[in-house]
């Protein structure tokens, strides 16, 4: 098990920032609004072989009666409540406020270590500023700047020392990745919710809340551990007005790159849109295994033709993605919600299953002695042998008289024999075709 270190402070006392330093990627957002970091954020960070899991907030602004404001602060609150370490950041150039009195004093209520750091300290003559913040009561301020990267390497060193008991082997190999992705508003968020049983993301009916990609852990009862990948919904370029929703448009492409098995969540109450394909299309031209999740299946009259009809739907629009299972639940009464595990362990497990050679030229040469390769110019298809040479996704060589000759009618046609000897079930294969003469 890894610690967990929470970034936690003010709005816009340059959390993000101090994030995206310490993980050395741009992976939060980062902008000069207030509450622009909604939801909590988890990346993986290593300082001088500790692993361990950091976590950015949004902003701990406890005066503000507004409804985002306050979802915000219930954030940073669990936050803290499940973090090892909590990294208390504050503006050095603004001094001691009253938010950040009443956020020390929350934060000596939780009875965990606090690392006080004071930001925006961008010269060293500026150190003076920090001593103020000894009147916190929660120990000894360390100055730093975020954005000019000065004094990070010993508040590391600070927070690791609270490290003491945690194993730091490398254990991350057996947890499948998995991204939630889709439009907005289609219940990406609540599905996530209901799988872990708490309020883990911000649930909104304002289309678009979730901004970042939000990295949430989670252990199953047989102890497959999982992490999920809660996305920004993806919006037509054309909507796309403000720079925040640029950045989340790219994390959510990027959220897939990430991800071992993309979950496409289409609403039951909308058809299926052009935008609900392109997504599909970015995870399947990635590579990716992927599910094809129907919510808010007990919003909408139903008889016995209703899920027959909305397949026929899906495999119309999604007809790339055959090989992707259907569900149809509800998020909001759980209904089939929990068989979305297996579902995705299906998946995981074929997109990295690996065939022996031998066994897989015996299905190639069985299925052109059933139908015969094309010829062109009186020159049929041959293919001599295939292997495969890698997963996520299987991909296979097929070595071959003349690679113009394997068109794609009969490509498909012998992934459908693979398909049908193997399984695969859930995960796209790709095929490479290579020239070879006949030994």
């Amino acid at each position: 098990m890894q610690p967990i270190v929470a970034i936690v402070g003010r709005p816009n006392v340059g959390k993000s920032t101090l994030f995206n330093r310490i993980i050395g990627a741009r992976l939060s957002i980062v902008e000069d609004t207030p509450g622009v970091t909604r939801d909590r954020l988890y990346a993986q960070a290593n300082w001088q072989r500790h692993n361990f899991l950091l976590v950015d907030t949004g902003g701990l602004d406890l005066d503000s009666d507004d409804d985002m404001v306050k979802h915000i602060r219930n954030q940073a609150q669990i936050a803290i409540e499940t973090a090892d370490v909590v990294l208390f950041v504050v503006d050095g150039r603004a001094g001691v406020t009253e938010g950040d009195a009443a956020a020390a004093q929350i934060l000596r209520k939780s009875g965990k270590p606090v690392v006080l750091v004071v930001n925006k300290l961008d010269d060293i003559k500026l150190d003076a500023l920090s001593y103020e913040f000894y009147e916190l009561g929660i120990g000894e301020p360390h100055p730093i700047s975020a954005a000019n990267m000065l004094g990070l390497g010993d508040m590391l060193d600070v927070i690791c020392g609270h490290f003491d008991g945690f194993s730091q082997g490398d254990d991350e190999d057996d947890i499948i990745k998995v991204a939630i992705v889709g439009k907005p508003n289609v219940g990406k968020s609540s599905i996530i919710n209901r799988i872990l049983g708490e309020e883990r993301v911000i649930v909104s009916d304002v289309a678009g809340t979730t901004r970042d990609a939000v990295d949430t852990f989670y252990e199953g009862s047989d102890g497959q551990r999982y992490m999920f990948i809660d996305t920004a919904g993806i919006r037509r370029r054309s909507k796309i007005k403000e720079d925040i929703e640029k950045f989340s448009l790219i994390r959510a492409v990027a959220a897939i790159d990430r991800c071992d098995v993309a979950i496409l969540v289409i609403s039951a109450e909308d058809n299926i849109t052009d935008q609900d394909t392109k997504i599909a299309g970015i995870a399947h031209e990635k590579g990716k295994a992927g599910i094809v999740v129907v919510n808010k299946w007990d919003a909408i009259e139903k008889d016995n033709k209703t899920m027959k009809k909305f397949e026929e739907k899906i495999e119309s629009e999604l007809k790339f993605m055959p090989y992707a299972p259907k569900m149809y639940i509800s998020a909001l009464t759980g209904q089939r919600v929990g068989n979305l595990f297996e579902e995705i362990k299906t998946v995981a497990n074929n997109a990295a299953m690996r065939v022996q050679t031998g066994v897989l030229n015996e299905v190639i040469l069985e299925a052109t002695a059933r139908n015969q390769p094309p010829a062109q110019k009186g020159v049929a298809l041959r293919i001599y042998y295939a292997t495969q040479i890698s997963i996520k996704p299987p991909t296979f060589v097929l070595f071959v008289n003349n690679t113009e000759l394997l068109h794609f009618s009969y490509r498909r046609y012998i992934e459908n024999q693979i398909r049908q000897n193997f399984g695969f079930k859930g995960t796209p294969i790709h095929f490479i075709a290579r020239n070879r003469e006949r030994s």
